[in-house]
């Protein structure tokens, strides 16, 4: 053995093994959960409203930055597009549009509870469930929910760069779930 072949033999084997030469492996996986962590959040966020569009209309009015009929509009609409973005991206169908979509509407729920909390509004939410006034004394929990839709947006983020995905839709139509290193 030469004694230049060892070095260059541990090089390529350390190659191998770094974070840029598994990621072509890894990030279609990690857009399959992204996309079915994603799905479940639509999906229980419009299940838990779908029941009650009055309080889901209430939850947004509690906001106060539009009129109560408006409001009770985009109360009464807003469960269909969080059931309608869950089951897309369940089965990973127009998976970059719901992933925008996504993007759009979190960046608007963030946006709208940083308003409430500057504003000093004491109000749950309503993201999961009826949302609405805080009983007198409650304290709202603005830091947390702010935290939780940022990391849902990156979720949405990481599925609008990359939204083919094993098991879905996309990549069927596509011919088969993408390959290896398969880069949109």
């Amino acid at each position: 053995m030469e004694p230049s072949a060892a070095p260059e033999r541990l090089t390529t084997v350390s190659a191998s093994r770094s974070p840029a030469a598994r990621w072509p492996v890894l990030r279609p996986w990690l857009g399959t959960a992204a996309r079915l962590g994603l799905a479940a959040v639509w999906l229980i966020a419009g299940g838990a409203k779908v029941g009650d569009l009055g309080a889901s209309g209430r939850a947004v009015n509690a906001y106060q930055v539009m009129p109560y009929d408006v409001a009770a509009v985009i109360g009464a609409a807003l469960p269909f597009v969080e059931l309608a973005l869950g089951v897309l991206l369940l089965v990973g169908l127009a998976t970059r549009l719901a992933a925008g979509i996504s993007t759009a509407l979190l960046v608007i729920f963030i946006t709208g509870i940083a308003s409430a909390w500057s504003r000093g509004l004491a109000i749950d939410c309503g993201c999961f469930g009826s949302g609405g006034q805080l009983a007198a004394g409650q304290a709202p929990s603005y830091l947390p929910e702010i935290l939780r839709d940022l990391g849902f947006l990156v979720l949405a983020g990481f599925l609008l760069i990359w939204p083919r995905t094993p098991f879905s839709v996309d990549g069927w139509l596509a011919g088969e779930p993408p390959v290896e290193g398969d880069d949109e």
